[in-house]
């Protein structure tokens, strides 16, 4: 099993959870979070004074899914939270050893 972690633009949360619901994925976590990549931030004015905001609002999406999903999970999130500008997001895929069901006790593929 593998864990999506993507790290998206706020408003482009919608989009994508729709482009997962129709490939069958109506299951995921979502927490809202703040940080920045390159960018490093954005300058802003207000009042006509400039300031620096150095943390951005981001969507973090995290899906567990079998290992043969990968993929195609992978590209729906791309296409759809790509915009072609600086701070779109990053993608995390990392190794799941176990998935418990809490209510019914079920594991591994079982519990997804």
């Amino acid at each position: 099993m593998k864990k999506i972690e993507a790290i998206i633009r706020v408003e482009k949360l919608e989009e994508v959870r729709t482009a997962l619901k129709k490939l069958g994925y109506p299951g995921l976590t979502v927490t809202r979070v703040e940080g920045h990549g390159k960018q490093k931030g954005l300058v802003e004015q207000f009042r006509g004074r400039e300031y620096v905001v150095e943390l951005l609002p981001k969507i973090k999406l995290e899906i567990v899914i079998g290992n043969d999903e990968v993929d195609k999970i992978v590209e729906s999130i791309v296409k759809t939270a790509k915009t072609g500008h600086m701070g779109d997001g990053k993608i995390f895929v990392s190794s799941v050893e176990e998935v418990i069901r809490i209510r019914t006790g079920e594991k591994g593929k079982e519990a997804l």
